[in-house]
């Protein structure tokens, strides 16, 4: 067996992310139940090699929970997508990768007093880079922006750092 070397808990939570948005996005396409996605990427996605590249391991609790509750939250994270929207805008309109970002992001904000949302905003604008190279990253941060001083304006007004990211 070989070993890994060390990796830092932020590049597991940002691995976590990042694979928290592929299940989400695979949710989407071909539907199935949530506890059944990330038990699949648990055993098959989560670290390991892909195409020749050793895969950062992710964080496999926070990439449940992000899982889980964006899943199990839907309604009221695309609600609150929608009220932070520019008039006109409907969540149906965006690219189901972007949404499975938005909703990521949003259950981030909106259930996860612990996070530091200018952070955890900036990781899913670095994840939507990752993916796109157009306008979406800017279209993501706008929103989960919004959402952000809409939901905790404490912590965005002021600039705050909170625990964990």
């Amino acid at each position: 067996m070989t070993r890994r070397p060390s990796v830092s808990r932020g590049k597991r939570r940002s691995a976590a992310r990042l694979a928290a948005v592929q299940a989400l996005y695979q949710l989407d396409i071909a539907g199935g139940g949530a506890e059944a996605v990330v038990g699949e990427f648990n055993r098959y996605h989560l670290g390991g090699e892909q195409d020749g590249v050793q895969l950062v391991e992710a964080d496999p609790a926070l990439f449940g929970e992000l899982v889980l509750g964006a899943t199990g939250n839907r309604d009221e994270i695309d609600a609150a997508l929608t009220g932070v929207l520019d008039a006109g805008w409907e969540l149906s309109r965006l690219d189901l990768l972007a949404r499975a970002i938005l909703r990521a992001g949003a259950f981030e904000i909106l259930k996860r007093p612990d996070i530091d949302p200018p952070l955890t905003i900036n990781e899913y604008v670095d994840v939507a880079k990752s993916f796109f190279e157009s306008r979406e990253p800017s279209l993501i941060n706008g929103i989960l922006d919004r959402l952000a001083r809409e939901a905790r304006p404490g912590e965005m007004r002021d600039g705050r750092r909170g625990a964990g990211g």
